[in-house]
């Protein structure tokens, strides 16, 4: 079994709706892991649009992304992901391959400061407004810090709630683990 089997998921559903020059967003940029993903994936000639509130994390993420020599491809924004409106390009609503988010705090940074449940659910709200057909989002949920429950709570009855003639909703985890593994939330725009 791959060393982290949710993160791995997560990629391949990604990648499989990826194409060269595709459009991508990383709504929460974190340490850049995703972001590098989908700059490699989308190629010279696609864009990638990657969120982070955190200073660190867009510090980090570019650097990654410019070690990679990928940074050109990839518009960072210090900026929650319930702001993709302000953000990006009214030419790429209804053209995004797929959204990635890992919802949680960043890794090796404060965690008091986590993803908050209205701003997500907010996110993906736009995040769908984005999503091409046969595109993805995936959502990655981290539940066992404080805070993490309800916002996955919340996350999967936004959903629940989602039109299944036009999106369809899987959810991937472990059942038979105690100690709070990630999950995934996986949605399709048919």
């Amino acid at each position: 079994m791959p060393l982290d089997p949710v993160l791995d998921v997560a990629k391949r559903l990604s990648g499989r709706a990826l194409d060269p020059g595709a459009i991508a967003v990383d709504a929460t940029v974190g340490n850049g892991h995703d972001t590098l993903f989908l700059a490699r994936a989308v190629g010279p000639s696609g864009r990638v649009y990657g969120f982070d509130v955190q200073e660190a994390a867009i510090d980090r993420t570019r650097q990654r992304l410019t070690t990679a020599g990928v940074a050109s491809r990839v518009t960072l924004i210090r900026d929650g992901h319930e702001t993709m409106d302000q953000h990006m390009p009214p030419e790429a609503r209804g053209r995004v391959a797929t959204v990635m988010f890992n919802l949680g705090y960043l890794p090796g940074g404060d965690k008091a400061r986590i993803t908050r449940p209205a701003t997500t659910v907010a996110a993906l709200d736009q995040a769908c407004r984005y999503l091409q057909p046969g595109g993805v989002i995936t959502v990655v949920q981290y539940v066992g810090h404080e805070g993490g429950a309800a916002e996955a709570q919340a996350v999967d009855e936004w959903s629940k709630a989602l039109d299944q003639t036009a999106y369809q909703a899987l959810m991937y985890r472990f059942i038979n683990q105690r100690n709070a593994p990630p999950r995934l939330l996986a949605i399709g725009r048919r």
